[in-house]
């Protein structure tokens, strides 16, 4: 068989014209197939997203430095000296000494004259809250 024109739309698998049967259009005087214009939809969501994936990082960021806050404070108070067992719910005082080393203490600043670096408490967790 012949080779047929652009503008004719024939089926050479089932050998038959289907111009009807296209989901779009065929002819020559049919409206233009256009694609839309996605680039503004997609900026507008680019920058929606951004804004979320910054806050979930900004939250994650503020827990996390609130959480080596904590073991920092926690590491510390841990590697004072003390001669006592500490009781869940008490409140301890940390302070330095002349010779530059951390002990715990239940007396309070306004009793002593040593170098106060805080005040804690211990939950029951074991874990140090400072107040």
């Amino acid at each position: 068989m012949s080779k047929k024109p652009d503008q004719v739309v024939f089926n050479e698998e089932e050998q038959r014209y289907d111009a009807a049967l296209k989901p779009y259009a065929t002819g020559v005087g049919a409206p233009a197939i256009t694609t839309l214009d996605t680039i503004a939809w997609k900026n507008v969501n680019i920058d929606k997203v951004n804004k979320q994936v910054k806050a979930k990082y900004n939250e994650l960021k503020a827990e996390f430095d609130a959480l080596m806050d904590k073991f920092e404070y926690n590491n510390l108070v841990y590697q004072a000296k003390f001669n006592f067992e500490p009781s869940v719910g008490e409140t301890y005082h940390l302070y330095k000494d002349k010779k530059e080393q951390m002990f715990l203490s239940i007396i309070s600043p306004n009793e002593c004259n040593f170098n106060h670096l805080g005040t804690f408490k211990l939950n029951a967790d074991k874990m140090w809250e400072k107040l």
